[in-house]
Order: structure tokens, then C-alpha cells, then sequence
């Protein structure tokens, strides 16, 4: 019996889906609300086989859950099972260790295969997603001091937060994006100019867009 954990605010979408999976003969579906409903199981005991995350929650979100649970069980399966776009967050979420994600309009079929894959240890990735995987290898020479910017240095999480900043949006929205502490936020600006070799935010999306490290349309 393969034995599910299914953490939704939503109660329709979470019954919903326990009783989708159910349909097979192999599924058990435990369904809570909250996250911290989800640690208290996990810390009393409560053994499964695999877990699916939404995303957006109240208290506590997908990503900061994640992170929780495989600090008390890091060979935890996570799967984020969201009905949002989670590709400003992909990186984040691939680094924090998820191992993989399913959109909750995705057919059955695909539900459950998602699930069993992944306790092979195999991982579904949306096609669309698989370019946020490659780094930039390229280094460029800086117009006024002549000297070569190293841009693999920039690593993914600092792209997104480029992304943010040249869409206009203020380190405490930054933050709340990306769920990213503030400080977090801002520490990653200060690297992020110290690469780039700049003073402002409006230099760093310059030359950030100069050489290709964002676009003027979201990510996607």
C-alpha cells in the first residue's frame, strides 16, 4: 500500500484528490490542512511513503514545509502539487529538495504515474521548466574598467531576484515572492552588485539584460 500525505488549505481540492487516488487498489490518501497539522503527524511518527505540498497555505507555505520536513527526514519523497506557476520559485524549490510537481489540473493518469515515478526515483518536469536548469557559462569585459565579469557567478536564486527587481518590485515584495527573508533579500542585491560590477539597481538590470541574464517578460 502506498501511503500519501496530502497537505491543502483547500478542503475541497484536498478530498477531491483523496478520493481520485483512491480509485487505485494501492493508494491510501491521509489529507490535512495546515502544515503544522503535517509536522505534528510527521513528528508523533506518522510514516509515508510519499507527500504532496501545495504551494500557497496560510502559516505555513510549500517551500518552507518542504524544508521543515526534510530537516526531520531528509529521504522525505515531496512532490508540490500546486494549481499556480511555480516557475519564479522552480530553482528555489529544486535546491530545497522537492522531487518533483504535479498542477492540480493535470488528469489522473498523469497524477498517479507523477507519483509512482517519483517513488522510483524518477521526476516529471514541465518541458518549459527544463531551461531554468542550465547556468549561464559566459564572461563578458566590462565597458569602463576593461576587466572580465565572471556572469557564472550569477547563480540562479540572484537571477530571479533580478527578474523581481527589474519588474519595479521593492525588496519586502521580493521577499514575499520568492519566500525569502527580507534580509535574505537584500544580501543577495549586495552580491549581486558586487559581481556585476555596479552601484544601483537600475545599473543591474542594465547590464543584466545586456548580457542576457533576464528578459523584459517574466521567466518562464
Amino acid at each position: 500500500m502506498i501511503k500519501v500525505l496530502l497537505v491543502d488549505d483547500h478542503p475541497s481540492v484536498g478530498e477531491g484528490t483523496k478520493n481520485r487516488l483512491e480509485q487505485e487498489d494501492d493508494f491510501s490518501v491521509t489529507v490535512v490542512e495546515l502544515g503544522t497539522d503535517a509536522l505534528q503527524l510527521i513528528e508523533d511518527g506518522a510514516k509515508f511513503d510519499i507527500m504532496l505540498f501545495d504551494l500557497n497555505m496560510p502559516v505555513i507555505n510549500g517551500l518552507e514545509l518542504t524544508r521543515r520536513v526534510l530537516n526531520i527526514n531528509s529521504d522525505a519523497m515531496i512532490l508540490i502539487y500546486t494549481g499556480y506557476d511555480i516557475a519564479p520559485n522552480f530553482n528555489i524549490l529544486v535546491e530545497t529538495g522537492v522531487s518533483g510537481f504535479i498542477s492540480k489540473a493535470s488528469p489522473l493518469s498523469h497524477l498517479v504515474n507523477s507519483i509512482r515515478y517519483a517513488l522510483r526515483g524518477e521526476c516529471v518536469i514541465p518541458t518549459n521548466l527544463l531551461r531554468q536548469l542550465r547556468r549561464r557559462d559566459m564572461s563578458v569585459t566590462d565597458e569602463k574598467s576593461g576587466k572580465t565579469l565572471e556572469l557564472t557567478s550569477i547563480n540562479e536564486k540572484e537571477q530571479c531576484i533580478l527578474q523581481e527587481v527589474a519588474k519595479g518590485k521593492s525588496n519586502k515584495e521580493i521577499a514575499k515572492i520568492l519566500y525569502m527573508s527580507q534580509r535574505n533579500v537584500e544580501y543577495n542585491l549586495t552580491r549581486i552588485f558586487e559581481k556585476l560590477k555596479v552601484r544601483s539597481r537600475s545599473e543591474a538590470v542594465i547590464k543584466a539584460r545586456k548580457h542576457g541574464l533576464i528578459h523584459n517578460s517574466d521567466f518562464i
